[in-house]
């Protein structure tokens, strides 16, 4: 089985989550998919619960609002069904009405976390209407049932390994699992996140634990430059790295994929692929 990790871009339109469900379609292995929240999303979480914090619900609620009518125009877009229209619309609904409903209690740190999250498990679970409606065989493997980290905030390798090989084996007749990047629970059960690296850090974390035949990052670019594209010109994405090369790359401002978040598979001696979700027969980085 191999993990294939997509970022906020490369979901975040409705052309672009068809576009990576014809990626799965080709796939010949079982993959376990990494998403990220739809690209705006998570800031717009972050300044909800900034307002919160100021006690500016009103500002937080017009957040709130534009970021639901954001998700109504892209179910819409995204699904043709009357029938898996109205399960995303459902989700949207569900998930919408619980940051409504935190408008109203008092902010705490824990509190942070639980908005964050929603972006994850929206992208997550609106993709896996789609699979539904083009009839993929899949299943959703929630992270918060596996993901988990100690009280250092460090992952919990075996762990993780145990719970998601549990799902994994109840979900057998899969050829597409689902979970969502970033999110995890901390050590005293709450919901809580990976920090560093993010989504990458959860892909690289889930190809450790399963033993993955590969790790692959999908991005909007052609991997890891030669130089950082933003100060020289006319760079080029290099074949083949080792990871201290992406780590000197990343060192000297190469942010496409920082080595801290692929240390598991790393240590496991899976290799890592980059690939351009918008070009995938670009040459691959890894």
């Amino acid at each position: 089985m191999k993990v294939m990790k997509f970022g906020g871009t490369s979901v975040g339109k409705p052309e672009r989550m068809k576009h990576i469900a014809s990626l799965l379609q080709k796939e010949t292995e079982p993959a376990l998919v990494v998403l990220s929240a739809l690209s705006g999303t998570t800031n717009a979480l972050v300044s909800i619960g900034n307002h919160i914090a100021a006690n500016d619900r009103h500002s937080a609620l017009q957040t709130i609002t534009t970021l639901q009518e954001h998700y109504y125009s892209f179910i819409k877009e995204l699904l043709q069904s009357e029938t898996t229209y109205n399960k995303a619309k459902a989700i949207v609904d569900e998930h919408f009405d619980f940051l409504n409903i935190i408008l109203k209690i008092s902010f705490s740190e824990a509190l942070s976390k639980d908005i964050l999250a929603q972006g994850e498990l929206l992208s997550t679970k609106i993709f896996s209407c789609y699979l539904e409606e083009i009839g993929e065989s899949y299943a959703l493997l929630p992270a918060l049932e596996f993901m988990s980290i100690d009280e250092n905030e460090e992952p919990q390798i075996g762990t993780i390994r145990t719970r998601l090989t549990q799902l994994i084996n109840q979900n057998k007749d899969k050829k597409v699992l689902v979970t969502q990047g970033y999110i995890c629970r901390n050590a005293r059960g709450e919901v809580d996140n990976l920090k560093r690296g993010g989504s990458d850090y959860t892909a690289s974390l889930v190809a450790a634990a399963i033993n993955a035949s590969v790790c692959e990052i999908w991005t909007d670019i052609d991997g890891m430059h030669n130089n950082d594209p933003r100060i020289v010109n006319k760079t080029v994405p290099v074949e083949q790295l080792s990871f201290d090369e992406a780590a000197e790359l990343a060192y000297f401002g190469a942010k496409i994929l920082h080595p801290a978040s692929i240390w598991p598979a790393q240590q496991y001696k899976i290799p890592v692929k980059l690939l351009n979700t918008m070009e995938p027969e670009a040459k691959k980085a890894h």
